[in-house]
């Protein structure tokens, strides 16, 4: 299919820290990456980076055949990435059925009424079609994250950007999620996937990313990865 987004040479410091230093990757369009590294390894800078929060310091991100240096966040929505936050970040006063309308509206630029029915749709993917008519404040740890997921999806990505949506659930909450993640993996949706939750990673990931200092030291086969002595010392903190 092709690359649907590239990083050359990326680079992003603040101040004297070099946060993401002179990255290249390229994933295919369909596919699922799998993002590991330690705590500061510059995961979420990498986000920011492709979703348009931060500008990289050097080098370039393209998109679809997009060069995105110039554009800005909402324009790199409309272009096709969706992102869901590591911490929920729901209209909390409004019902679950309202938060998808003012992401579909926004990601797509149609009429509100126009996204009624793609709505309904994204609800029913994340299992919150039976919430739909509930405040997003009283919604339980995993149904905001479900809620999280479906704000994302609702812009109609090409790219979805997934920060950590595992984390503070259970392990059957978290397998829970795993399994619309698949649903939304046969849809071709491409995922960039930052996770500690090894197992619910590995469970959806065709390929892993681990960096360290900003830098990428390894890639490929999540077998293959997690094998690698040196990612065994840096991120599971086993000895050589």
């Amino acid at each position: 299919m092709g690359a649907i987004l590239a990083l050359d040479g990326v680079s992003k410091s603040y101040g004297a820290l070099r946060v993401i230093d002179g990255l290249s990757l390229a994933v295919e369009e369909g596919e699922t990456l799998g993002i590991l590294g330690p705590n500061g390894a510059g995961k979420t800078t990498l986000f920011n980076l492709v979703s348009g929060d931060v500008r990289a310091d050097a080098g370039q991100i393209r998109f679809g055949g997009h060069e995105l240096s110039d554009e800005p966040p909402h324009r790199r929505c409309r272009l096709g990435i969706g992102r869901a936050y590591q911490i929920p970040q729901p209209f909390g006063a409004m019902t679950v059925f309202e938060n998808l309308i003012v992401a579909a509206s926004f990601g797509s630029q149609k009429r509100e009424k126009e996204t009624y029915g793609s709505a309904v749709q994204v609800l029913g993917e994340t299992g919150l079609l039976s919430k739909a008519n509930r405040l997003a404040g009283t919604l339980t740890l995993l149904d905001r994250k479900r809620l999280e997921l479906a704000r994302a999806l609702a812009t109609g990505p090409r790219l979805l950007l997934l920060d950590e949506i595992a984390g503070g659930l259970t392990e059957h909450e978290a397998m829970e999620l795993v399994e619309e993640i698949r649903r939304i993996q046969r849809t071709g949706v491409t995922m960039l996937w930052i996770e500690h939750v090894v197992h619910a990673l590995l469970a959806a990931a065709g390929r892993l990313l681990v960096l360290d200092a900003g830098r990428k030291i390894a890639e490929g086969a999540p077998a293959a990865v997690m094998g690698d002595p040196l990612v065994q010392r840096v991120y599971m903190g086993l000895a050589a």
